[in-house]
C-alpha cells in the first residue's frame, strides 16, 4: 500500500477553508485528477455520505466508490475508497500561529493488479505527489480568493 501525505498553508482562517474543503460535490473545481462526482443518495455532507469519483491520472482512467467514514466540521474528514482503486483518504485543519490553516492531506492507496499493483504504486508515487500537489495548491488559490461573487 502506498502512503502519501501532503500539506499546504492556506492564508484563510479554517472556517472558511472548511467551507470549500466540505464542499465533496465541487471537489472537481480544484481537484485535477477529479473529472466528476456523483452522489448516490440525497446525503450530500457528513459521515456516511456516499459518492462516486470519476478520476484520470495520466492515462489512468477509474471510477470509485468513496464513503465518508469521519466527519468532525472545521477538523476532520476521511474518506474510504472502494472499487479500483482501494485504501483510505484522510483532509485535516490545523489553524496556524498567527492566522491562516495547514492542511494536511493523507492518503493510503492500493492499486488493482491490472494497473500494476504494488510495482505501479511505488513507481506512481512521484507522479501522485505532483499531483496532489498540485490539487493543493488549487485549494489554497481557490479559499484565498474567497467566495466568488
Amino acid at each position: 500500500m502506498s502512503r502519501i501525505e501532503l500539506t499546504v498553508d492556506v492564508k484563510a482562517d479554517v472556517a472558511s477553508t472548511w467551507g470549500v474543503l466540505a464542499d465533496v460535490g465541487h471537489h472537481d473545481r480544484w481537484m485535477e485528477d477529479a473529472v466528476s462526482i456523483r452522489f448516490e443518495g440525497s446525503r450530500r455532507s457528513g459521515e456516511g455520505t456516499i459518492f462516486f469519483a470519476a478520476t484520470r491520472v495520466g492515462p489512468f482512467r477509474t471510477t470509485d466508490r468513496m464513503v465518508v467514514t469521519e466527519w468532525v466540521d472545521e477538523q476532520r474528514m476521511a474518506v474510504r475508497h472502494e472499487g479500483a482503486v482501494t485504501g483510505t483518504g484522510v483532509f485535516s485543519l490545523e489553524p496556524r500561529d498567527g492566522g491562516g490553516t495547514t492542511v494536511r492531506w493523507s492518503e493510503q492507496l492500493e492499486f488493482p493488479w491490472w494497473f500494476g499493483g504494488p510495482p505501479a504504486q511505488v513507481l506512481a508515487r512521484p507522479f501522485l505527489m505532483w499531483v496532489w500537489r498540485r490539487n493543493l495548491s488549487n485549494l489554497a488559490r481557490l479559499v484565498d480568493a474567497g467566495p466568488a461573487v
